[in-house]
């Protein structure tokens, strides 16, 4: 990120909190997920697009700034704003889990979507992140919501619904997927 405002190295700690807030506050992952997909943004593009509140989208963008997920690309006002995709991986009781900036956009549509929320509350976001690896391959044609749903021990017809609601989402990473 040219001409950023913070380093652009930030202690790993300071990642981890700035992608736990992610994962548990959906409207400031989308301001992250909307800087991401559409940077260089100002605030007021942020303001016009996520419909987050200016005090919140300022509030939001001054701490992902501060944990380095985002960085100022514009010295002059108004200040325009560009990230950098996140990528963690977390490793317990031999599981290992990646929180992607796939996950985190899928976490940004929990508050518009009630499918993704319902969800959440179902699988919690360990099985959010799986749905969505899955739903990166079903768009691809890998595999299908039968297979899907045999895999995350889901019915056919939830794992038809996740998959649906994730597919937006899955389009705009599956040419980045690894």
């Amino acid at each position: 990120m040219a001409g950023s405002s913070s380093p652009s190295i930030q202690p790993p700690i300071r990642h981890l909190q700035a992608v736990v807030d992610l994962l548990e506050k959906p409207a400031l992952a989308r301001v992250y997920a909307h800087v991401l997909h559409h940077g260089p943004v100002t605030v007021s593009d942020l303001v016009d697009a996520t419909g987050v509140p200016q005090g919140t989208a300022y509030d939001y963008i001054q701490q992902l700034d501060a944990a380095g997920l985002v960085a100022r690309t514009r010295d002059q006002r108004p200040y325009e704003y560009d990230a950098d995709p996140v990528s963690l991986e977390i490793s317990a009781g031999g599981e290992t889990q990646a929180i992607t900036p796939a996950l985190i956009t899928a976490v940004a549509r929990r508050e518009d979507n009630e499918d993704i929320d319902g969800f959440i509350e179902r699988h919690g976001l360990d099985g959010l992140a799986d749905a969505v690896e899955y739903a990166l391959e079903y768009v691809e044609g890998t595999v299908n919501h039968r297979i899907v749903a045999r895999e995350l021990e889901l019915s056919p017809l939830e794992a038809e619904i996740i998959l649906q609601a994730l597919e937006p989402v899955a389009t705009t990473y599956a040419d980045s997927a690894p």
